[in-house]
């Protein structure tokens, strides 16, 4: 699995990250020479970023699963925002930085919750009802402080069981 910078990240933040997600069964590499914003995802009405325009950039990138990182406002139709997005089963995951932000400990929490979130969504995954599942799903940040890092009993059960095949 790699990680790729879009745009301005922090480089200590990037570092964490790879650390946590390598608790997961997954080897994980930092892209090193990140992207660029993509040109034409700015919305100027908006002032916020299509979504879809990072995760074709991150089909672009090598690795059987690419998780993009962004610090900027990402939007989907027709949601005022989203923290991430992913394709179901696929390649693709991106999550913004932008709206996670808080003091050091919960701001890297948050961001973990994202990336691992998206994450399943790549792996399969859809959304848990359990509000304390990092696959439930987050309106808002307090939604996102409330879930935890791993995968409810009844997830990690569903991952197991797609995964076996692959």
């Amino acid at each position: 699995m790699n990680i790729l910078p879009i745009g301005e990240v922090d480089r200590v933040l990037l570092e964490m990250l790879q650390d946590r997600l390598s608790e997961l069964p997954f080897k994980v590499s930092i892209i090193k020479k990140g992207a660029i914003i993509p040109e034409k995802s700015y919305n100027a009405k908006r002032d916020q970023y299509d979504c879809s325009h990072f995760l074709k950039l991150v089909h672009k990138y090598p690795g059987d699963k690419v998780l993009g990182i962004a610090d900027v406002d990402l939007y989907v139709e027709p949601l005022n925002f989203v923290f991430g997005q992913a394709e179901m089963s696929g390649k693709a995951a991106v999550i913004s930085l932008y709206r996670l932000k808080g003091e050091k400990e919960l701001f890297e929490s948050r961001t973990v919750k994202e990336a691992v979130h998206e994450l399943g969504h790549t792996l399969g995954l859809g959304h848990c009802k359990d509000a304390s599942c990092v696959m439930h799903f987050s309106n808002c940040l307090e939604e996102t402080d409330i879930k935890g890092e791993t995968l409810c009993e009844i997830c990690g059960k569903e991952l197991k069981n797609k995964t076996r095949f692959l």
